[in-house]
């Protein structure tokens, strides 16, 4: 037999609050008689003789109700008490909106432009090979063609280094495409800016016309307007014009339109 204090944890554990027991219990405290009352009839056969120590049964106990006074009293089983209703799970859209948007970082393009100037215009050519022209470079070499049929000087002026990308090798700086850019735009516009009057610019190749322009290989053999650079040519890559030669057709056309900018202004 257990004693009052850990029976009553028990019950405390099985959330009982109300209960009755059937026969005297030993170690326990004295009954309510109010309870007592209502509790059933138990058999005299089955009583148990008292224990010493025990609390004596009261004379309300030993009365049994009518039947039809008799109260069922329901003892709650454990886990039978009213649970918290479930709150709604939020919604995915919602935390969708609140986690913000992780945005991956770019890998930096790779390119060499060289800035040269032909009479009153200006060219920023891709380096096929990353380096500088060469006097019998065959990309030089087509170069010095394509000047020549457009009526301009066929030795061009080189102005400053090349611009290569990526600036540095290592490093946290950013160097993706918005980077490229700002740079090359911003570098060409203070070039134009110290040269002076700049009839057109000519942009060759797919970087050029990607990082000056802010176009793309659609826009070939197109005139652009960019903004703090003036009017500008689209061109195709020299390298690429040598290995496609039928692309040369469309671009002696483009020349024939776009010529009257440097020939009006000489």
């Amino acid at each position: 037999m257990i004693t009052e204090h850990r029976r009553r944890a028990y019950l405390d554990a099985m959330q009982v609050a109300t209960w009755l027991p059937r026969v005297a219990l030993p170690f326990a405290a004295p009954s309510n008689p109010e309870l007592l009352a209502l509790a059933p009839d138990v058999p005299p056969e089955e009583a148990p003789a008292p224990v010493a120590g025990a609390a004596p049964v009261t004379p309300a106990a030993e009365a049994s109700p009518a039947p039809s006074a008799r109260a069922r009293i329901e003892i709650p089983r454990p886990g039978s008490g009213a649970r918290p209703a479930a709150q709604p799970a939020p919604e995915p859209v919602a935390e969708a909106e609140a986690a913000p948007a992780k945005v991956e970082a770019l890998p930096p393009p790779r390119f060499s432009l060289q800035l040269l100037r032909a009479g009153n215009c200006l060219l920023l050519v891709e380096l096929p090979t990353g380096e500088p022209f060469q006097s019998r470079d065959p990309a030089y070499l087509l170069l010095k063609d394509l000047l020549r049929a457009a009526g301009l000087p066929d030795s061009p002026q080189i102005l400053g280094e090349p611009v290569r990308w990526p600036l540095l090798a290592r490093g946290n700086m950013d160097q993706g495409p918005d980077a490229a850019r700002d740079f090359v735009q911003g570098f060409v516009g203070m070039r134009v800016e110290e040269q002076g009057e700049c009839a057109c610019l000519w942009l060759v190749g797919l970087p050029a016309v990607r990082f000056a322009g802010e176009a793309d290989a659609g826009a070939f053999n197109r005139e652009l307007q960019v903004e703090g650079l003036g009017a500008a040519w689209a061109l195709p890559g020299l390298e690429l014009l040598m290995d496609e030669p039928e692309r040369k057709r469309e671009l002696w056309q483009a020349m024939r339109r776009v010529m009257r900018r440097w020939k009006h202004t000489e």
